[in-house]
């Protein structure tokens, strides 16, 4: 065999021209067919302003109780440039994103280390058991006034309010994560001499990670929704103050200005946390057919 012969089989193996066409084809479908869906949901939006607005300019809803979007828009405009009653409108809007932030990290690591733990061993699990679905079953919005008189006023039991409700999402999807781990990798990280603790570490957790990804989509609105009941029930500040406030003075369009505002920021949260997982489940292979 010469060595031209050699050096050709050794080298790596240079696509096509029709490989590199079709995958420059499906490149192009798929930003196309993102362009699309966003263009729809930017579509869908416009018409619902719109609807909106027309029906209660002409008096087809009663805009005491639906407003309209200018008037959202002004009181947004308001809030901004000239504050709340209780500070700037950023204000408000940090001190309910700290209370549903601190909330959702304890409730988060509680879930898991708790989910982990149990789905690992089955004895604790079988104890467990029925109080954790006794505890599921409570109506936890109803403990948010407990929480209140029990911590007062202050953050505390926003905080307390935003744990309880996301404590049980992620905990039933880490639960249920350590238990599907495959058994294969389980008896293979044992064979090589893994103890429990590396097994849970460098086996369990990985596995159960898309697991938990998946309730943690859904827990920070839940944290969100702990921290504006919380404050709606009795607060210094926060936008569930501003909501409480403007349904007391009757202003419509401060109950859905502060509900856009919260909407807003659980929107740009959701874009944090997918962003997150796509950086984390990088190697894993990718929807050629999804939007996103």
């Amino acid at each position: 065999m010469s060595l031209e012969s050699v050096e050709s089989v050794g080298a790596p193996i240079a696509p096509t021209a029709p490989a590199v066409g079709r995958a420059s084809a499906r490149a192009k479908a798929a930003r196309q067919r993102r362009l699309t869906v966003y263009a729809a949901r930017v579509l869908v939006l416009v018409v619902v302003l719109v609807a909106w607005e027309l029906m209660a300019r002409n008096g087809v809803i009663d805009p005491f109780y639906f407003s309209m979007p200018t008037r959202i828009w002004d009181q947004i405009v308001q809030w901004t440039l000239h504050g709340t009653p209780q500070g700037s409108l950023g204000e408000q809007i940090w001190y309910t994103l700290y209370e549903a932030l601190l909330g959702w990290v304890f409730g988060v690591a509680g879930g898991v280390v708790l989910g982990i733990g149990l789905g690992r061993v089955r004895f604790l699990a079988d104890v467990f058991s029925p109080y954790i679905k006794v505890l599921n079953a409570l109506p936890r919005i109803a403990l948010v006034p407990i929480f209140l008189i029990l911590f007062g006023l202050g953050p505390a039991s926003k905080v307390a309010s935003a744990v309880v409700l996301v404590f049980f999402p992620v905990f039933f999807n880490a639960f249920q994560g350590a238990r599907e781990v495959d058994r294969n990798l389980v008896a293979n990280a044992r064979i090589l001499g893994a103890s429990n603790r590396r097994v849970t570490l460098q086996v369990v957790i990985p596995s159960a990670t898309s697991w938990i990804f998946t309730s943690l989509h859904v827990s920070f609105g839940f944290a969100l929704i702990g921290a504006i009941v919380g404050e709606y029930l009795g607060a210094a500040k926060g936008i569930g103050l501003l909501v409480s406030m403007s349904q007391n003075t009757f202003n419509t369009a401060g109950v859905y200005a502060a509900m856009v505002i919260l909407a807003v920021v659980a929107l740009l949260a959701e874009g944090l946390l997918t962003f997150a997982e796509k950086r984390l489940f990088r190697w894993k292979p990718g929807d050629s057919g999804s939007g996103e």
